[in-house]
């Protein structure tokens, strides 16, 4: 359930931000990394069970679930009874107000099954969606939709008698939506109204359009995880590995767009409200990267780092450690965020795991990983070919800086941010190198 509302700063006044700060502390983080840990051995158990139970094709959406199922009660429950997120400033409540009311809430239902048909209305419209590879993710949403939509109203009213500024994107939605109904046209908007119902799209095609990727992800790596072509032990390992933090890695990712609620304070904050922003992340994501590979960025040669190392096996290995470090780096990136992870949003700022030693250490080790694993600096045909691979690598690399650069612009309108940018500055890995500022 997205629990959209009006952009907040997360901060906490019982925990304020120096304003003055130079960098001398790092702020608190949006997660506890015995969370994360405890999540992810429950991610892992699951899919264990799930792995060994060798599910079929048709059963696979529903094992998926369980998996994300047990992996969130964990995350939960250690957030919401350990650490009582749901007490957070972040989160919008606050548990000293009772203001009950059926009519907003029921408002927000309204607002709820107007962007579930807005979202379906695009799946229906767009080829892409109606590949065969989709069923998984249809699955889903059969088995999920009926209890989500049952939850829907309680939860709406638990939540709405307690939020500081109960009149979010879901009201505004179905108030507006009430207004034509009832008037035969709609009530003028203001500007804020405007911004507020704009973030509220805005973090629902986020959902719409990366769930259904990440759970089709999650899916196949589930359901072909023992299915090996290694003729090696270095190349059974390095697969085993990097297919286990990829698992890891789409699983969880899953999870996190599925579990944005007010609640445990993993609901959005803001979407990313730029057009070029969206244009940056989206390239990196099929269909629209299947385009940019194809036709400008196609730097993989037709040798690759097992072929050029074969008669080497020390150098092999510690060549195939080397990115197996960088793959489970990028794992660890999404395990600390919890249930937290979206792209294009902001959902809590996250100073522990790898983000204490730099910004965007997923982005960092995949990139660096595709130089080791794809060698384009190593001449196959011609010097001329291998300085082609390169340069069009090297585009790929600017492509994820302007993703960062655009993550840290939206970002940056959060002190907590800002102070972590500049402590980062100070005590990060590559504080020696002169790093822009946020």
């Amino acid at each position: 359930m997205n629990d959209m509302g009006q952009p907040l700063h997360p901060l906490d006044p019982l925990d304020p931000i120096d304003p003055i700060d130079h960098g001398d502390r790092c702020p608190p983080s949006a997660t506890h990394p015995l969370v994360a840990l405890s999540g992810l051995l429950g991610f892992l158990g699951a899919c264990w069970l799930v792995i060994q139970a060798q599910p079929l094709p048709g059963d696979i959406a529903a094992y998926a679930l369980l998996v994300i199922a047990i992996t969130a009660a964990v995350i939960l429950a250690l957030d919401i009874g350990w650490l009582k997120v749901h007490r957070r400033s972040s989160t919008g409540l606050d548990w000293q107000r009772d203001d009950p009311s059926w009519s907003r809430s029921l408002l927000k239902l309204f607002g709820l099954l107007i962007t579930l048909g807005g979202v379906a209305m695009l799946y229906w419209l767009f080829p892409h969606y109606q590949q065969p590879r989709f069923a998984p993710y249809y699955a889903l949403l059969q088995q999920l939709l009926p209890v989500w939509l049952v939850l829907a109203l309680p939860y709406f009213y638990f939540v709405d008698r307690r939020m500081r500024t109960p009149h979010d994107g879901y009201w505004l939605l179905g108030h507006w939506a009430c207004s034509i109904l009832k008037r035969g046209k709609h009530t003028p908007l203001n500007r804020a109204e405007r911004q507020l119902l704009g973030q509220h799209w805005l973090s629902w095609l986020i959902k719409g359009f990366f769930l259904p990727l990440m759970f089709i992800y999650f899916c196949n790596y589930l359901q072909n995880f023992n299915n090996s072509s290694a003729t090696t032990p270095l190349q059974f390992w390095f697969e085993l590995l990097c297919n286990l933090a990829f698992l890891i890695d789409v699983g969880l990712v899953s999870m996190g767009y599925l579990l944005t609620l007010r609640l445990a304070d993993t609901h959005v904050r803001s979407a990313e409200p730029t057009l070029f922003g969206w244009v940056v992340a989206l390239a990196c994501y099929e269909p629209f990267w299947f385009l940019m590979e194809r036709q400008y960025l196609q730097y993989q040669g037709k040798l690759d780092w097992l072929q050029w190392l074969a008669d080497s096996p020390l150098l092999a290995t510690l060549w195939g450690a080397m990115i197996v470090s960088l793959v489970m780096i990028y794992a660890w990136a999404t395990v600390i965020f919890c249930a937290r992870f979206s792209n294009l949003t902001h959902r809590g700022i996250i100073t522990n795991g790898p983000y204490r030693y730099t910004r965007h250490p997923a982005y960092l080790a995949k990139n660096l990983s595709w130089w080791l694993i794809s060698i384009p600096f190593i001449v196959q045909d011609s010097t001329t070919d291998a300085l082609r691979h390169c340069l069009m690598l090297l585009l790929l690399n600017a492509l994820y800086a302007l993703r960062a650069w655009t993550e840290e612009r939206h970002l940056s309108q959060d002190p907590q941010y800002m102070q972590y940018a500049a402590w980062i500055r100070h005590h990060g890995l590559f504080r020696r190198f002169k790093l822009p500022r946020a």
